[in-house]
């Protein structure tokens, strides 16, 4: 195989579509491994700042980004370049549409766009999260509808993406690497070039297998996690602190695995793929009841720390309507940028529905940006004495590590915590959890 022979002696040129928190690592990686790579995406501010050397994505240090220039790199928004390219990997966005239905547009768009440069010995690679049979089924009728065939004359492969921004203990390099093949050969092919980059790969027996493992990674946590808010819940109810119960029972060390509550679900994995599956779940007559009911407790939350914000407010004799609520957090979760499905973002949106008048600060969003769903229109409000003090309430959405929680506790006359971040501080006399 012609195509071993380049990945092995990194002469590839490797085309990655999307370059975002999944398709940016990945360029890095290839690029410091001594590949040829070029970098594709329709947004024309992120192909300008990594052609100018700088980083949009505040856990990847400029650094790394820098590693770039120099190192065969290329960042285009011309897809006619996709031609010299040996691999192509595509990492564009999943969403799900209006009524919880997969959105493959992105998927499909791109693979037609891939197919009118496909050539005979190329990799084609999906790392999109999706349901079971996606690659070997409607991305290889697309490919396929060039002439060519799948697994003789180029090859096919789901690897899906395991990015967690952030984590301290594991990076893109150190992540083990679920790879996935259309036929044998796409399965060598495909694996020889995550070897070039990564430390340990994990073969599985085809595309569905690959697919359906990543579900299962999200739907495990989805899970877990509205079972646990549940829990929240009812312990709240009976005077009983959740964090202390979780601290009391990891202590086992066996058969317990600890997941922590929050004021619901955010990123850009585990509040969407499990739908993947309970869609396709459809096609085989098939219920997913844990997956759905999951759902429907985590999509609950904001309304849960709606509820905590309206009863903290009524014991200081005000009401919803009439008050200033400051949320702190617009990320998903702690020390990144990332408001992907962000519960601080429905909070927000709840709360302003009833009449409350409200701001936000985050260190790591200066701004909002138009999204899929939301539009808020704001910008961070400085984190000081005067500002505290002229909120009603101060909200504690996403526990940045940078946060002052004795300095916000001193200042604010009322704060609702979603994160247990003000556990142990001094001045908690004001603090209410939720």
């Amino acid at each position: 195989m012609q195509l071993l022979e380049k990945i092995n002696n990194h002469s590839a040129t490797i085309g990655v579509i999307g370059l975002g928190y999944v398709g940016l690592p990945l360029v890095i990686q290839f690029a410091k491994a001594g590949f040829t790579t070029i970098g594709f995406d329709v947004d024309k501010d992120k192909i300008a700042d990594l052609k100018e050397g700088k980083t949009y994505i505040k856990h990847i240090p400029v650094e790394e980004v820098k590693v770039l220039k120099g190192n065969g790199f290329r960042a285009t928004t011309n897809f006619a370049l996709l031609e010299h390219t040996d691999c192509v990997i595509i990492c564009v966005p999943t969403p799900l549409g209006p009524h919880r239905e997969p959105d493959l547009s992105f998927v499909l768009n791109t693979t037609k766009t891939v197919a009118k440069h496909l050539h005979k010995g190329q990799l084609i690679v999906l790392e999109s999260t999706t349901y079971p049979g996606t690659t070997d089924g409607e991305m290889r009728e697309i490919l396929e509808a060039t002439g060519m065939t799948a697994g003789k004359d180029f090859y096919l492969a789901f690897s899906p993406e395991r990015e967690d921004p952030n984590n301290q203990h594991y990076s893109t390099r150190t992540i083990p690497k679920i790879v996935g093949g259309y036929t044998g050969n796409c399965l060598k092919a495909a694996d020889a070039l995550y070897r070039t980059i990564v430390t340990t790969t994990v073969p599985v027996s085809s595309t569905k297998v690959a697919e359906a493992a990543k579900l299962l990674e999200n739907i495990y946590r989805a899970v877990n996690i509205a079972m646990v808010n549940e829990l929240k819940i009812l312990f709240d109810r009976m005077g009983i602190d959740i964090h202390e119960v979780i601290e009391a029972a990891k202590t086992k060390p066996f058969g317990f695995q600890a997941f922590y509550p929050g004021p619901g679900l955010g990123g850009h994995c585990i509040p969407i793929d499990p739908f993947y599956l309970t869609w396709k779940a459809r096609e085989y007559d098939f219920h997913t009841k844990f997956i759905e009911l999951a759902g429907e407790i985590n999509t609950s939350m904001p309304y849960y720390v709606v509820d905590k914000v309206i009863s903290a407010l009524h014991t200081k004799k005000k009401t919803l309507p009439s008050s200033r609520i400051l949320v702190l957090g617009l990320a998903y979760k702690k020390d990144i940028d990332d408001t992907r499905e962000s519960p601080s973002l429905r909070i927000i949106e709840l709360l302003e529905e009833k009449g409350a008048h409200v701001d936000f600060n985050d260190p790591y969003i200066p701004r909002t940006k138009k999204m899929r769903k939301y539009d808020l229109k704001k910008s961070s409000v400085p984190l000081e004495e005067r500002t505290l003090r002229n909120y009603d309430c101060v909200v504690v959405a996403t526990d940045h590590s940078c946060y002052d929680y004795e300095f916000i506790l001193k200042h604010a006359s009322l704060v609702v915590d979603t994160r247990n971040a003000t556990h142990g501080c001094k001045h908690n006399g004001n603090v209410v959890k939720a």
